[in-house]
């Protein structure tokens, strides 16, 4: 068994965000916070529940066109027994989406009928969009804005102030930036969140973290590496984790003088590769199975 160093990533200006949010929930009537399908446990921060107490909450699994969907339905399943509403969808393309507003006219129906009474009608639905770095949030509000209001990149950190964004004129959604926890109880969630690029690749050792995802998807999805880098045949099952990247190196023929496999080509060749879609639709979490409805 191969140590991996515990990853940590706590930028100064996420401790600011943090106390934002909590500053800010008295402004709005919901909480929508959007997560990674691929890593529906992982990419939720853990303090949230203690920040947001009772303000209602919906939870949007994005990019769920990347994960697994059968364990996707799992998920949605595992959150509906616990009477929290959950949609699953993909951000970019707009795809689910279209479940959204019915959801939040559903979960905030009791809200609305205190404000009818008080006489206080024709106001827009505040809703804060919270979640952890690169799992979408710009997209999502792109996409209900039908423009390019919040800035959207592939990499973490990219939000870094307190922004509305008006739906015409019966939903304001209030962006935060991206915030992560201070410590990673759970070496794996600190992997997983890298394996999805919500860390910086620049504070990971690449070839570490290919091994890991490599040993993953041995475990969970071994036709995938079987079928991407012809490993039938090979034993590849009975090698440790670094002697399985570089048999994928090997394979592609990465080799160096002396016959060595550059196996930090391999490993970023790994990454790109499952990053870009080309290793199939991947879920690194999955709800305890003694929990989800036979």
């Amino acid at each position: 068994m191969i140590e991996t160093p515990s990853i940590q990533w706590f930028p100064g200006h996420m401790a600011k965000t943090r106390r934002l949010i909590q500053e800010s929930l008295k402004l709005v009537d919901l909480v929508l916070e959007i997560t990674d399908a691929r890593i529906p446990q992982s990419s939720r921060n853990p303090e949230l529940d203690k920040w947001v107490q009772n303000k209602p909450r919906m939870i949007l699994l994005n990019k769920a066109d990347s994960a697994d969907a059968a364990v996707t339905a799992q998920w949605l399943e595992y959150y509906r027994e616990r009477g929290i509403t959950a949609l699953a969808c993909d951000c970019r393309s707009g795809k689910g989406l279209n479940r959204f507003l019915p959801a939040v006219k559903e979960l905030l129906a009791d809200v609305m009928e205190r404000r009818r009474k008080k006489g206080l009608v024709g106001g827009a639905v505040r809703i804060m969009i919270v979640g952890i770095p690169n799992v979408g949030k710009s997209s999502f509000i792109n996409r209900m804005a039908g423009s390019k209001r919040a800035k959207v990149e592939d990499r973490p950190g990219v939000t870094r102030g307190r922004q509305w964004v008006s739906i015409g004129t019966d939903m304001e959604l209030l962006d935060m930036p991206g915030v992560l926890w201070p410590k990673f109880e759970d070496p794996a969630v600190g992997e997983k969140l890298a394996f999805t690029g919500a860390v910086k690749d620049d504070v990971i050792d690449i070839e570490l973290l290919a091994m890991r995802l490599l040993g993953y998807l041995r475990r969970e999805y071994p036709h995938t590496i079987e079928e991407r880098y012809k490993l039938v045949g090979t034993g590849y099952q009975e090698l440790d984790e670094f002697e399985l990247l570089e048999l994928v190196g090997r394979k592609r023929g990465m080799l160096v003088s002396g016959g060595e496999v550059n196996t930090e080509r391999a490993a970023i060749t790994v990454m790109d590769e499952y990053r870009s879609g080309k290793l199939g639709k991947i879920t690194f979490d999955r709800p305890p199975k003694s929990e989800v409805s036979e």
